[in-house]
């Protein structure tokens, strides 16, 4: 594989951004890994949590090796503590995220598809959130999202006293507690709700957590949602917390559910 740092200046965000990316090669004479390449290729777009950056999830998890075997390429970008959200401070991450990033990615690197069934999005926790919410915007370019740990409620996530500040600055600084996020823009009940009484193409959903996480409510509750609509997808309950050591290995389950679909084959 190839791991490039990509710096280049952000217009959505008006200042320069650091993305991560992984690109598939088939060396032949790499030491105990095999790669795969295509003229063209899948790509994953992987978030990270809400203290990390795009350094993480190769600091912290085999998914370069997890890529290679699968011969899609990855991008890891950072959006700080923004929750991958057009914030009320004029920081516009979501459309960063949804919609400058794939089309500068796909200009500098011009194996990546831009078709819908080659392109996804991951992440986990605060990029759980991320991801499922990236998807819902934009079903026609992400076919498939999976969120591991995710911080699926932000309403109940965000009761803490200490993030009220952080929040109003992000979601609006009309709020006045987090409960107001409910039934709004930025609450993820809300938009699957939207996407399904809109009768548009959904993405296909992939959802892990660990039965000692913190998150677990948040988890089981979309996922009733999930089933409640009957919308397609697929849960995943296992020991574990919140904690690398099983995101590393479900990051893979993740993958395999993301190309494992009749667009795919």
């Amino acid at each position: 594989m190839a791991f490039l740092q990509l710096n280049y200046h952000s217009d959505a965000l008006k200042r320069g951004v650091g993305v991560n990316v992984i690109l598939p090669e088939k060396a032949k004479t790499l030491i105990g890994m095999d790669g795969v390449s295509a003229s063209t290729y899948k790509t994953l777009y992987l978030f990270h949590g809400l203290s990390d950056d795009q350094t993480i999830w190769m600091r912290r998890t085999s998914i370069e090796r997890y890529a290679a075997e699968r011969g899609i390429a990855v991008v890891m970008p950072t959006v700080g503590r923004s929750w991958y959200t057009d914030t009320a401070t004029g920081e516009a991450y979501l459309t960063f995220v949804t919609k400058e990033l794939p089309t500068v990615c796909q200009s500098y690197f011009r194996g990546m598809s831009d078709k819908r069934e080659d392109n996804f999005v991951a992440g986990l926790s605060m990029g759980g959130y991320g991801a499922i919410k990236a998807a819902l915007t934009r079903p026609d370019l992400f076919s498939g999202c999976a969120s591991l740990s995710g911080a699926l409620d932000i309403a109940s996530f965000g009761e803490r006293p200490e993030l009220k500040n952080e929040w109003r600055g992000i979601f609006g600084f009309e709020l006045q507690s987090a409960a107001d996020l409910s039934g709004s823009r930025h609450d993820l009940f809300t938009l699957i709700r939207r996407a399904k009484e809109s009768g548009g193409p959904l993405p296909r959903i992939f959802l892990w957590c660990g039965s000692e996480d913190y998150l677990l409510d948040h988890n089981h509750r979309f996922r009733d949602l999930l089933t409640e609509l009957d919308i397609p997808h697929r849960y995943e309950e296992s020991e574990g917390n919140h904690s690398w050591i099983w995101w590393d290995l479900h990051i893979a389950d993740a993958l395999d559910f993301l190309l494992d679909s009749p667009e795919n084959k």
